[in-house]
């Protein structure tokens, strides 16, 4: 893995309210918790170069990309948010052209939250809207109503910050292919440059998710789309997207030319980043040459990360390097350089990888363009499937 410039991740675990669907270590806390959550954050920042060698990392001093997530990290006070980034400059040297993502629920960015924003240099704000349509919001908690929505971009854009992202999600309760299009059209007609479109994850993780396995009512669970039908909202996304010249360049974002996420890039290229707060993992190029890089992460309660709870250290073996490669690379509608990765693993490591590629291009999962190979339409739709071909369980922690 060859040093490079560190992303860098802060995991801001305060909400308004939880959203129903959430699965995130995120939550709603009294504010007297967040001075102290600063107060962690700024140490563990000032530690790290000592927690990267404990961990067995090189850790590049030079960051090209830093981003805020939670949760929602402007519920913090505009004093707060400033000593975080404070912090970050002191023990690391940030580019002039880094890219800085603060993730925003709207209607949280009050005049005194702007002029944080600007002086800390952010320069990109990604917005969890999840619908335009106020019903399908309101159902699962959200806060706030199309026209706030429209009311913060236009406000963003007049501070100067124009790189905008807003997060969809297909399968809402109460959401129909005809009210799906709506929140497209507004999307669209916003003129960001940049759309993350999700689908609804139903798991055990999230109240909505819980509710849905069990067959109930509560959370409007009855009200969620079939499986099909949103598969068929993701489809309709990317064609609406497409048109309006939003590119789609990873399974879950699309772009204008120019504007992808330098941050988000890194995981999917697997280049270095350093997380810091509540289930914020890292990644870094490994001091042993029998690694090849190192991963750890802190508690995902915030409970146990105040409490000081050991970092969970994971080394990434050269085996599970290359099976990363794949399940990451793949994501990216410019998929993988099948050379590129013989070169740095050696072909005898990719003989099992070839076969199930074959196996993939003729079940028309993936498709080979010269010598790098992507997944379609359909395998998009069907990725973990095709992951799982890449991953050996007991090989990669996460």
């Amino acid at each position: 893995m060859i040093c490079m410039p560190l992303g860098i991740y802060i995991s801001v675990p305060f909400c308004r309210t939880k959203c129903s669907y959430c699965n995130f270590a995120s939550d709603v806390f009294s504010r007297v918790v967040f001075e102290r959550y600063v107060d962690r954050i700024c140490s563990d920042i000032e530690n790290a170069p000592r927690v990267a060698a404990e961990m067995g990392g090189k850790m590049e001093r030079a960051v090209d990309s830093i981003y805020l997530g939670g949760g929602t990290p402007t519920v913090l006070e505009a004093g707060q948010l400033e000593r975080i980034f404070g912090a970050v400059r002191r023990e690391f040297e940030v580019n002039s052209e880094a890219e800085i993502t603060v993730e925003c629920a709207p209607g949280t960015l009050t005049s005194a939250m702007f002029e944080s924003l600007l002086r800390c240099g952010v320069n990109r704000v990604s917005l969890g809207v999840q619908s335009f349509v106020d019903q399908e919001a309101a159902a699962v908690g959200r806060l706030h109503k199309r026209a706030t929505v429209l009311d913060d971009v236009a406000r963003l854009r007049a501070a100067g910050i124009t790189n905008i992202n807003i997060d969809l999600i297909a399968g809402l309760p109460h959401q129909t292919a005809e009210s799906w299009e709506f929140s497209l059209a507004e999307t669209i007609a916003s003129a960001v440059p940049h759309v993350s479109v999700y689908m609804l994850e139903v798991d055990e993780d999230s109240r909505l998710g819980r509710e849905v396995i069990a067959g109930g009512t509560r959370y409007h669970a009855h009200f969620v789309p079939e499986e099909e039908a949103v598969a068929d909202f993701y489809t309709t996304a990317c064609d609406r997207l497409q048109e309006a010249s939003i590119a789609q360049y990873e399974i879950s974002n699309f772009a204008r030319d120019g504007f992808e996420s330098k941050h988000n890039l890194k995981y999917w290229t697997r280049q270095p980043y350093f997380g810091f707060g509540v289930d914020a993992h890292s990644m870094l190029a490994s001091v042993t040459p029998e690694n090849n890089a190192v991963r750890f992460a802190p508690a995902d309660s915030l409970e146990q990360y105040m409490k000081g709870a050991a970092l969970q250290r994971t080394p990434v073996s050269r085996t599970a390097a290359l099976e990363e490669s794949f399940f990451l690379g793949l994501r990216l509608n410019r998929g993988i350089s099948v050379n590129d990765l013989s070169s740095t693993f050696g072909e005898q490591a990719m003989q099992d990888a070839r076969a199930a590629i074959t196996e993939f291009v003729r079940d028309g999962l993936m498709e080979q363009r010269g010598d790098s190979v992507c997944l379609t339409a359909r395998g998009r739709l069907l990725s973990n499937e095709v992951f799982e071909r890449f991953i050996l369980a007991d090989e990669i922690a996460f």
